[in-house]
């Protein structure tokens, strides 16, 4: 199988499955879907963005977060493993990340099986969390599954604040982070009974000092808002901030009428998104933290012009291969939403409804803001399905969307 099958088959794979995944919803007279209101709904599940056209969803039977959550093609070749050799282009152009190269495994179906047992595991432990918190035991399920997917489905309309529940907040809150981690890391770790691979990696420091700050930050918004005491401030920030920067979506109660400055400043963190090889969206920290480098490196590089200095991440090395790839992905990305929230102020949509919407669906985030606070089913049908494109792109990262639409791409 060459490259370009691989870019291919990804790209149909995540087209056919959202398609069958809005089937039941267009095909279910009782809920009166329009076909752009079942595919905006079917591929906000299966790309776990969490984003609904729905006004009330505790009666509507759904669970698309927990198998997008790891990529279909995965879990695809792990149990057809005929796919042989040719899976490991599927796999590199699945996986996240400026580092797809790497395995944990020689053979690709155990690397798959690998990373669903350990996603399995944590989607158990979550579930048992809540339900430990006070949740009834099948709403402790549906969440555990949408926590550990980073997909935000909820079996309420008011999602994980319907509860009041700070315990159960704690948990979103700490099984987002954790969810948000290389899923890599969690198999060295539970293979040599080590937290050495957490430790050792700089991608995480660096991930947890930026929800630190972003926690601090909200937490102190919110209380000098007199929105809440210290420690009701203290949980929601925690819980919501770790939510939107992982990209999960699951929300506090009434965070709408939270200060607008402060929800613009989480929805800017939707952006930084969590770990790569995780299932989150947004760019990546370990993306955020090459460019960061990057940009110190020509820092000392201009105050010291003979010097020969590199850029590391860790002990290793970047190479001027990866470096071009992060900042191309990086243009994209904020060229993209620039676009989209173009087009979204020009269908008559004001700018924060725009900004926070698309942040919402390219993000594969789901929490909107302005018009799309408590429903996506405001948006006209143009909009659902502009929208249906960009949590695809959010999902496959760009590259492979465009890379379709390239000459070049079809002249070998």
């Amino acid at each position: 199988m060459r490259t370009q099958d691989g870019f291919i088959i990804i790209v149909l794979f995540w087209l056919l499955f959202s398609i069958i995944s809005a089937m039941p919803f267009w095909l279910n007279d009782s809920l009166g879907f329009s076909f752009a209101d079942a595919m905006f709904e079917g591929v906000s599940g299966i790309t776990t963005t969490g984003a609904t056209v729905v006004e009330s969803v505790s009666e509507l039977p759904a669970q698309l977060n927990f198998i997008g959550g790891l990529g279909v093609i995965v879990l695809a070749v792990a149990v057809l493993p005929l796919l042989g050799i040719g899976g490991m282009k599927l796999y590199q152009s699945e996986m996240p990340g400026p580092f797809r190269e790497e395995r944990l495994t020689p053979r690709l179906a155990d690397t798959a099986k690998s990373l669903w047992l350990v996603y399995t595991a944590l989607g158990v432990s979550c579930s048992l969390a809540y339900w430990m918190a006070g949740l009834p035991i099948f709403d402790a399920i549906c969440h555990g599954l949408s926590t550990v997917s980073l997909g935000g489905f909820s079996t309420h309309s008011e999602s994980l604040g319907f509860y009041q529940n700070h315990a159960a907040e704690l948990v979103g809150g700490a099984f987002s982070l954790l969810s948000g981690l290389n899923f890599t890391l969690w198999y060295m770790a539970l293979i040599k009974r080590t937290l050495k691979p957490f430790k050792n990696n700089a991608e995480l420091r660096f991930f947890l000092a930026v929800v630190t700050v972003a926690v601090l930050i909200t937490a102190w918004q919110i209380w000098h808002a007199g929105m809440y005491d210290v420690t009701d401030s203290f949980i929601h920030a925690f819980f919501l901030t770790s939510s939107m920067i992982t990209d999960n979506s699951l929300a506090t109660a009434g965070y709408a009428s939270w200060p607008s400055h402060t929800i613009i400043f989480l929805l800017i963190a939707s952006f930084f998104g969590g770990c790569v090889g995780s299932t989150c969206g947004g760019i990546k920290a370990l993306r955020f933290l090459v460019l960061f480098r990057q940009s110190r490196h020509e820092v000392h590089q201009l105050a010291h012009p003979r010097a020969i200095l590199s850029v590391r991440v860790g002990n290793s090395v970047v190479s001027d291969r990866v470096l071009r790839s992060v900042w191309s992905f990086f243009f994209l990305y904020v060229s993209m939403t620039v676009l989209l929230v173009w087009l979204l102020n020009m269908m008559g949509y004001d700018l924060l409804t725009s900004f926070a919407t698309v942040a919402a669906c390219i993000n594969n985030m789901g929490l909107g803001f302005g018009e799309t606070a408590s429903t996506f089913g405001t948006l006209n049908d143009t909009a659902k399905y502009l929208m249906c494109a960009a949590m695809l792109m959010g999902r496959l990262e760009i590259y492979p969307l465009l890379i379709l639409c390239s000459r070049f791409f079809w002249r070998s």
